[in-house]
């Protein structure tokens, strides 16, 4: 019998026929408890109680197309494109053979078995699969439609964007990207925004002043995204020369181009983007050659002669060139950006403030404590001094106690009053 306490009452739990009964005995007492207990176990083998049935599960493709689906479309209105990202990925989960099964018969087993069939297909690829199968199976728990979701693993080797640039790789880069391109990387790397906040930026929410630069982000994923972020020099700098190359405008995109929005879109930008990429990628092979080839010669001039890239540029960069910029994705840029704050000692909560998070714990992905920093922490902590941040102990006087020097006049008394000596240990 397993009884527990809850409070003041106890409860009462067992299986029975492979269903847990979990029941309060309203009761204060265990004793009484466990004869309860004892009574509904009898009970339930007569058939006195019955077992309340469940609602029976229904299949992940009923769940999705009747439930999951609308409330994608309408919980992520504002944000399209995760309506769409969950949308591609009921549209994987409807070509696998996950499609027909109940929910409560998917284990964590299936989304192995999800991975390895469709291992032609991209880590991320399958990840959107296995993350909307997640989701889906979160959403039915919460509303009742299935007793517990199972630990669905993600597949490994998923390209992440948590790749932090130094000054020199950003710059390097920079010098090679195309305009809008150049200016955009300089925004995301100098404040820490997001691609499509940047993308949609207008020259109603900048403001270029002597005292303070400033813009403003009006609308985002959440309410957390909106916020007026200050700008460094540098930003504060390239905005101004676009604003003025484009006429001082008081109104309209500040990264406009042909597209039909109106503004830089993300497949023009990460286009962009790749060109930049591949350059640097082409002049590190360049440079290996050289290597390979028994290094003859001036390299910068082998370099320059095979990527056709200008030797100024190849000079100024050569140390970060010759070590290589290894690819990454136009989100470091904020990724580096945020990253950099934190190293610079800005709070978690600020940071997140910065970043536009609704939840402290995605911040919690830009603070990358290197080994630097945390001799640093212990420095200060050294510097300080624990004699200064705490008083010194205090010990009891381990001399003759005033009250121990007069026990044997006391019972010296007391034998010669009763007469009877007192029994000593």
């Amino acid at each position: 019998m397993s009884i527990f306490k809850r409070g003041k009452i106890y409860w009462f739990h067992f299986i029975f026929n492979g269903e847990h009964i979990q029941e309060s005995t309203k009761q204060g007492n265990p004793r009484t408890a466990r004869q309860i207990e004892a009574a509904h176990r009898t009970a339930l083998a007569k058939g006195e109680v019955g077992i309340i049935e469940r609602e029976q599960a229904p299949s992940l493709s009923v769940f999705i197309e009747k439930e999951f689906l609308p409330f994608v479309s309408a919980h992520f209105k504002a944000t399209p494109k995760t309506a769409q990202y969950y949308e591609y990925g009921a549209r994987l989960l409807r070509e696998s053979d996950l499609w027909d099964l109940k929910l409560d018969h998917i284990t964590s087993q299936h989304g192995g078995g999800f991975i390895a069939r469709n291992s032609e297909l991209s880590p991320s690829t399958i990840n959107c699969g296995l993350r909307t199968l997640r989701r889906a199976l979160n959403l039915a728990e919460e509303w009742g439609k299935l007793t517990r979701s199972p630990k669905i693993a993600l597949a490994r080797g998923e390209r992440q964007r948590e790749r932090v640039l130094t000054d020199a790789e950003f710059l390097a880069y920079r010098d090679l990207c195309r305009q809008p391109w150049s200016d955009l990387a300089t925004l995301l790397y100098g404040t820490g925004i997001r691609p499509g906040e940047a993308y949609r930026l207008r020259w109603e929410c900048v403001s270029l002043k002597e005292d303070g630069s400033r813009i403003q982000i009006v609308e985002g994923k959440s309410k957390a995204a909106r916020r007026l972020l200050p700008l460094i020099p540098e930003v504060c700098r390239v905005l101004q020369a676009r604003w003025e190359s484009q006429g001082c405008p008081t109104e309209g995109w500040v990264f406009p181009s042909a597209s039909e929005s109106g503004h830089l879109e993300e497949g023009s930008a990460k286009i962009q983007h790749g060109d930049a990429v591949k350059k640097l990628q082409a002049v590190k092979d360049a440079f290996d050659t050289w290597k390979k080839s028994g290094s003859i010669g001036n390299w910068q001039d082998f370099v320059g002669t095979n990527t056709g890239l200008p030797t100024d540029y190849i000079l100024c960069h050569a140390k970060v060139l010759r070590s290589g910029v290894r690819p990454f994705e136009p989100y470091c840029l904020r990724h580096t950006s945020l990253t950099r704050l934190a190293e610079a000692g800005c709070d978690a909560f600020t940071l997140a403030r910065i970043a536009g998070h609704s939840s402290i714990t995605i911040t919690q992905r830009y603070c990358h404590p290197q080994a630097e920093a945390i001799e640093a922490a212990f420095g200060r902590l050294a510097a300080a001094g624990i004699e200064k941040r705490m008083p010194p102990a205090t010990f009891p006087a381990t001399g003759t106690n005033d009250q121990d020097s007069e026990l044997p006049e006391v019972i010296e008394k007391m034998v010669s009053a009763v007469g009877i000596e007192p029994t000593t240990y």
